[in-house]
C-alpha cells in the first residue's frame, strides 16, 4: 500500500475510533487496525489489517436514502419531532448535493475508506 493511501486510511480510522457517531464495534475495528499496523508495518501485515477493516466496514455506512427514512420515522420517536425535521432537511439537502451516504462523521469516514479502496463508488 502506498503512503498516501495508508495515511488516508489512518486519518479516517482515527475518526472512526473517536467520534461519538461510531458504534463501539466500529471503534473497536478501527482501533484493531491501528494496533495491527503499529505492531507490524510490513506490507503484508498492513494489507491484511486493511482487508479486515474493509470487510468490517462494508455495508456499514448508511445510505442517504436510509438516513432520510430514519429521519421520517424512528428519529421522531427516538429524539423529537424537531430533531427529526432538522435531520430530514439536512439529509435531503445532502442528497440534492449528490451525497450517496449519510454525512455523519462515522459514515463519512467509513465510506471514504471504502471508496478509496475500491469497495464502493462515491
Amino acid at each position: 500500500m502506498d503512503k498516501e493511501t495508508f495515511d488516508y486510511i489512518a486519518e479516517r480510522a482515527d475518526i472512526l475510533a473517536t467520534t461519538g457517531a461510531s458504534k463501539q464495534s466500529t471503534k473497536d475495528a478501527a482501533n484493531a487496525w491501528k494496533a495491527a499496523v503499529a505492531a507490524d508495518s510490513s506490507d503484508a501485515a498492513v494489507e491484511a489489517a486493511t482487508e479486515q477493516l474493509l470487510d468490517y466496514l462494508e455495508g456499514r455506512p448508511h445510505t442517504i436514502d436510509g438516513l432520510i427514512a430514519f429521519a421520517q420515522g424512528p428519529c421522531k420517536e427516538m429524539r423529537s419531532e424537531e430533531a427529526a425535521a432538522e435531520l430530514l432537511a439536512a439529509a435531503e439537502q445532502a442528497k440534492a448535493n449528490g451525497a450517496k451516504y449519510c454525512t455523519c462523521d462515522a459514515c463519512t469516514a467509513a465510506s471514504e475508506i471504502l471508496g478509496k479502496c475500491g469497495r464502493i463508488e462515491l
